[in-house]
């Protein structure tokens, strides 16, 4: 997949594609199937994806609690699994909030990338303000020359699939609901950095992650699914994954440790994807490392006996 940040000079090559626009967090199924409209729209066309980075909501409320689910290299992973060919990844900065929705349509859509055609969510919302709605977008595309489809919001069980759902979910410790909606495990990715080591000396050695940044999933021991992306030891593990501040020890920043079954190795600066399968329990404090020792055993008994057959 090629990603592709500018939208002012463009390879003629890169023009011409079919694209879905939208910010993606979570690549849930409601946004799978924008993706699926824009593939089937125009099937000879290169099939792409415009988002933005930073999010908007973080450009404007800079100060608001982490609220992503995914950071942008999760997500370009995801949208390259689903066979996206150009990720049109725009750096959402003051000149580009200040485009005029039709400003937008002729400057980026037309003559910056030259898309042949765009889907769009029935809530999408763009240029200036949020002033501009899927119908301007429709008209302006008609005057601009390129096609336009309005995708209907997606639903699962009566309710609509949404990232706000999502979140929802994860904040309860209901990853299953959460990849009913996604569609896969939600993953928590990034690189393996250096911890305190007290998983080592317990017997449970674990490879620590930071999730700033990230929303954050309700704090306790999941089972979980773990990929390991690049490194001599590449593929795929089960394991246990605290996610929390490690109250027994006093912690204060929240990450994510994980422990892989059957596995032996240095995962330091390996990039991890762990998937969340199920929630076991919320965090604990015990009266000594014994009876932490005894329930980290019984996290693992349970999480092996889950992924089984997950």
């Amino acid at each position: 997949m090629q990603i592709i940040r500018d939208f002012q000079f463009i390879d003629p090559e890169d023009r011409g594609a079919s694209v879905a626009i939208g910010n993606f967090d979570g690549v849930h199924l409601g946004h799978q199937s924008v993706i699926d409209l824009a593939r089937r729209a125009a099937p000879d066309a290169p099939l792409g994806v415009m988002t933005f980075e930073p999010h908007p909501r973080e450009y404007f409320a800079p100060d608001t609690p982490p609220f992503r689910l995914m950071r942008g290299n999760a997500r370009a992973h995801r949208l390259e699994k689903l066979g996206v060919q150009k990720l049109y990844e725009l750096p959402f900065n003051a000149a580009l909030a200040g485009l005029t929705p039709e400003a937008f349509a002729k400057n980026v859509i037309s003559d910056g990338l030259g898309l042949s055609h765009v889907v769009v969510g029935a809530d999408f919302c763009f240029g200036k303000g949020r002033s501009g709605n899927p119908q301007d977008l429709l008209r302006f595309g008609e005057d601009l020359g390129f096609g336009v489809t309005i995708a209907p919001l997606m639903e699962r069980s009566e309710n609509v699939v949404s990232s706000t759902a999502i979140r929802t979910a994860l904040s309860e410790g209901r990853p299953r609901d959460a990849a009913t909606m996604l569609g896969h495990w939600h993953r928590i990715e990034g690189e393996v950095v250096g911890g305190e080591q007290r998983g080592r000396e317990l017997g449970y050695p674990t490879a620590n992650m930071s999730i700033e940044g990230l929303h954050p999933p309700k704090f306790g021991v999941y089972a979980v699914l773990v990929d390991v992306l690049d490194g001599p030891h590449r593929g795929s593990y089960r394991g246990a994954a605290s996610v929390g501040t490690r109250p027994m020890f006093h912690g204060e920043i929240p990450n994510v440790e994980t422990f892989l079954f059957d596995f032996s190795g240095d995962l330091y600066g390996a990039t991890l994807s762990v998937g969340l399968v199920d929630y076991l329990r919320p965090e604990l404090t015990f009266d000594g490392l014994d009876g932490l020792i005894s329930q980290m055993d019984a996290d693992c008994a349970r999480a092996r006996k889950i992924l089984a057959n997950p």
